[in-house]
């Protein structure tokens, strides 16, 4: 690719997360392109090429099974750019140097390009100093760069503990007075974000360095009012982040469908047990109220798929039958298609201390080793619970959290 750029009498370089990752010792997952040509110049370079983007138009570029992402150098910033009341960039299609690209860049350490002629490390900003020192640091001034584009305060957090650095002080310190600035950030974009940020190894560490400096709160804003009340609560997100990370290092699948379902929970079981002890919805339709409005808060923040949305409300759903513990009920629920992400997730409950929970998953644990087993006596309660009336009919009160978990 590189050198197709090159042999066509343009230049080109790799530069950013690759070639950081390489001189910090990381293995790269993929490799980024900026070049002098123009993307209609790269597209008659490339035949499998496709350009995308608005704001800043970017080619991608398929090599065999992989596809490069090539970006025209871009220019600096002046008063022609177009910009909202915030100051966020709208539209940045203006190309410049290379030297110039380089001081558009976010931080220092995604500012080095690898030079195929010589083989050289190209740095204008210090980032080689920075990786030495172990430090993240916004090129320009932070606040105005921020400003430009918010989601580079999630970037700071997720890029720190990916090295292991710190974040440059005077680049941390305008994070938590302009996170609200996130909500100027298109839904969509946010939920890409949020998948980078939770579906990898750092997964726990992000999440405690997104509350440290506000953005969590901007973020999911009912998850954090939850999780400050109940202790409980914040241990459930903990645990399912660190389990997610931990099947990211040994290369399991990993559902955004699960990780939202945790990072929901807690609003969605509040929500609901108000409902139906406070104002007096039976389970059903407290459940299902709770959900769509847990869901369409969260979705003016960060947009979820229905297909994510729609399994995780499954997987929510089915916690309730769980206290059935009749044995042809447990035999039908077992055959359910979210049976397992469902069980898992009570065993996420379990393990953060939900009332009931520890008893449950052991027993239903046992259950599908073929033998259903015993009742304890501590769940007999639920087994013996009368058949309801008929579809839609007020279900048995669940111990499902709300109020009485903020006293335990």
């Amino acid at each position: 690719m590189l050198y197709g750029l090159k042999d066509a009498g343009y230049e080109a370089y790799m530069v950013g997360g690759g070639v950081r990752d390489l001189l910090a010792g990381i293995e790269p997952k993929d490799f980024d392109i900026a070049t002098s040509a123009h993307p209609d110049e790269i597209k008659r370079v490339f035949r499998g090429c496709r350009l995308i983007g608005r704001r800043f138009m970017i080619a991608h570029v398929r090599a065999g099974e992989e596809i490069l992402e090539v970006t025209t150098f871009r220019g600096p910033i002046t008063d022609s750019h177009e910009r909202d009341e915030t100051g966020r960039i709208l539209s940045d299609n203006v190309y410049g140097t290379l030297e110039e690209d380089a001081f558009r860049r976010d931080f220092t350490v995604n500012a080095l390009y690898y030079d195929i002629r010589d083989f050289s490390i190209v740095d204008f900003c210090g980032g080689v100093n920075d990786l030495q020192a172990r430090q993240l640091r916004l090129i320009g001034d932070p606040e105005l760069r921020y400003r430009e584009d918010p989601v580079r305060m999630l970037r700071a957090v997720r890029i720190a503990n990916k090295l292991g650095f710190e974040i440059e002080p005077l680049s941390a310190e305008p994070i938590a007075r302009l996170a609200s600035l996130l909500r100027e950030i298109p839904p969509a974009r946010l939920f890409d974000e949020i998948l980078k940020i939770f579906l990898n190894r750092d997964a726990l560490a992000n999440f405690e360095g997104l509350r440290r400096h506000g953005l969590f709160a901007e973020l999911f804003p009912g998850t954090e009012r939850s999780i400050n009340a109940a202790k409980r609560d914040l241990e459930l997100v903990r645990i399912a982040l660190t389990s997610t990370a931990e099947r990211v290092k040994r290369d399991l699948p990993v559902t955004p469908a699960f990780l939202y379902g945790a990072l929901l929970w807690p609003p969605y079981a509040d929500r609901a047990y108000e409902l139906e002890f406070e104002k007096g919805h039976d389970s059903v339709s407290a459940q299902t109220q709770a959900a769509e409005e847990v869901l369409a808060k969260q979705q003016h923040r960060i947009a979820i798929p229905k297909r994510f949305s729609l399994p995780m409300r499954e997987i929510w759903s089915l916690q309730p039958r769980f206290e059935d513990l009749r044995p042809g009920r447990a035999k039908r629920l077992m055959t359910h298609p979210r049976f397992r992400a469902a069980y898992d997730f009570l065993l996420l409950r379990a393990q953060a201390g939900e009332p009931g929970c520890a008893a449950l998953a052991n027993w239903w644990t046992q259950a599908q080793s073929g033998v259903v087993p015993e009742v304890p006596e501590e769940l007999a309660e639920m087994a013996d619970a009368p058949e309801p009336a008929g579809e839609g009919a007020p279900k048995k009160r669940r111990r499902r959290g709300g109020r009485n978990r903020r006293k335990a």
